[in-house]
């Protein structure tokens, strides 16, 4: 059963939500910030069409079964690179979970960044969601800048 990591395609973008909402409820134990019911993260459709995004699926035996994008960002003005790839919509289905899957795809997006010839990338993980830094951190990503919130009583 061999893995292909290719482009998607706007005709998949249906497959792609679903993909997008089992990323939402995979991350809502995490964040009691995020409304109820159906909520979107991407416009996957301008992200597939950009010039300056590459938005990825894993097909295995003609069925998409993960997805991942690399966007190019400019970076602060002090920070040492002028731009940087921010990689989101990483998913896996569950039953192709643990089959390198999200590797694949990580490295695609990664070596798409480095013919671009950009030097830093970064992305966003949940700190309580340890799967998902393991996952992260054997591709070679390191913990950078947390950030905190807290609630307070409005007027």
């Amino acid at each position: 059963m061999g893995t292909i990591i290719r482009q998607a395609q706007e005709n998949e973008v249906d497959a792609l939500i679903e993909f997008e909402q089992g990323i939402v409820e995979a991350e809502r134990p995490f964040d009691n910030t995020l409304k109820e019911g159906q909520i979107h993260y991407y416009d996957l459709l301008e992200l597939i069409r950009s010039e300056e995004a590459e938005v990825l699926v894993a097909v295995v035996e003609d069925q998409l079964v993960g997805s991942g994008y690399a966007k190019l960002l400019d970076a602060k003005p002090y920070q040492k690179y002028k731009k940087y790839a921010y990689l989101g919509f990483m998913y896996v289905k569950p039953t192709y979970r643990g089959r390198g899957v999200n590797k694949l795809i990580l490295e695609r997006l990664i070596s798409w960044a480095k013919e671009r010839n950009i030097s830093e990338v970064r992305l966003q993980v949940y700190d309580e969601n340890s799967i998902a830094k393991n996952a992260y951190r054997k591709v070679g990503f390191k913990p950078n800048l947390l950030e905190m919130r807290m609630e307070i009583d409005g007027q």
